[in-house]
């Protein structure tokens, strides 16, 4: 979760996931989202596989700057694995390369699942290694997600997926 505003021309992103060894809802994703400010964008989830469509919303309350960390407020489908249900998350993210002398950033926050109707803690650690080359760990309250990310410009990003650090899966998106 980037804590920086995004000042992009581009205004779409389509992108979509697939999963293996996930039940229908998690196995295959699809989103659209449309920015309409450097710190909002709109949008929505479809997963065929199980013919559920929800909302996505992504607020940066506060950017980050040199001494703070941003706020991130937002809403998505429940964690993977859930059959169904919606988050509503709010986190704090920092890049912490200029404090640590490492090029990495990490997120803490807290989710509201639907699904199980609790709370859970959440965080991310990323590293990245060159400009277009970054590692993602996530943790999602119940199950670790390691990723590994490849970006052409800001536009094109293939993400390669362990769900639940066992299952293979893979990611594109595509902003114009």
């Amino acid at each position: 979760m980037s804590g920086a505003a995004n000042e992009s021309r581009d205004k779409w992103t389509f992108g979509i996931r697939a999963l293996s060894n996930q039940i229908p809802r998690a196995s295959l994703r699809t989103t659209l989202t449309y920015r309409i400010h450097s710190r909002l964008s709109l949008g929505v989830e479809y997963n065929p596989r199980a013919d559920d469509v929800g909302f996505l919303a992504n607020l940066v309350a506060m950017t980050e700057t040199g001494k703070r960390p941003a706020l991130i407020f937002g809403t998505s489908s429940d964690r993977i694995g859930t059959p169904s249900g919606r988050s509503i998350y709010a986190t704090v993210s920092k890049d912490l390369s200029g404090a640590v002398k490492l090029p990495i950033a990490t997120y803490v926050g807290v989710a509201y699942g639907t699904y199980e109707d609790r709370f859970l803690p959440i965080a991310g650690l990323t590293v990245n290694w060159r400009k277009n080359l970054s590692s993602l760990v996530i943790f999602d309250g119940v199950k670790v997600h390691p990723t590994f990310t490849y970006a052409l410009g800001r536009r094109h990003v293939l993400t390669f997926l362990l769900a639940q650090s066992k299952n293979p899966g893979v990611s594109y998106s595509i902003s114009f």
